[in-house]
């Protein structure tokens, strides 16, 4: 069952359930596929977007509302603070499971060193080459910052 399925299976249960949190936030991740599916058609593509594209959507989205948490947070709305971590919990449901910090840093050190990078001009070919293999997986920006830091302590 791809990504698309399970929210739509899962949008059906919640309808069942009557639970209108989880309803809204599985009809805004559907929507923002369903613009998706359009924009790709846009552009000459026939069928509609793939996992992998969906799966780089809910990353986008769970990005979006870490933004809006510190913003919450800042402006003293716990309240809406509070509703958007509801809606990441609920997104990464749909996403592969994510490595701990202790295996991305596993990760990094293997490829840095099974590839022999040893410069800052390296970092975009190491995450390139992570990328390739995890994507979906981790959190790409916590990837930067810490290929960043062991390639300049090389």
């Amino acid at each position: 069952m791809n990504i698309r399925e399970k929210v739509s299976k899962n949008l059906k249960e919640a309808m069942i359930k009557k639970d209108t949190n989880l309803i809204s936030t599985l009809r805004l991740i559907l929507a923002a596929i369903k613009e998706r599916d359009i924009i790709s058609k846009g552009k000459g593509h026939d069928s509609e977007v793939n996992d992998k594209e969906i799966i780089s959507l809910l990353q986008t989205m769970i990005k979006q509302r870490k933004g809006s948490i510190e913003l919450y947070v800042k402006g003293n709305r716990v309240d809406l603070a509070k509703k958007e971590e509801h809606e990441i919990e609920i997104i990464s449901n749909f996403l592969p499971s994510q490595l701990s910090k202790q295996e991305i840093d596993e990760v990094i050190n293997k490829t840095i060193k099974s590839s022999e990078f040893n410069s800052m001009k390296d970092m975009g070919k190491v995450i390139k080459i992570i990328k390739q293999q995890y994507d979906g997986m981790m959190d790409f920006g916590y990837v930067s910052k810490v290929v960043k830091e062991k390639l300049s302590n090389l």
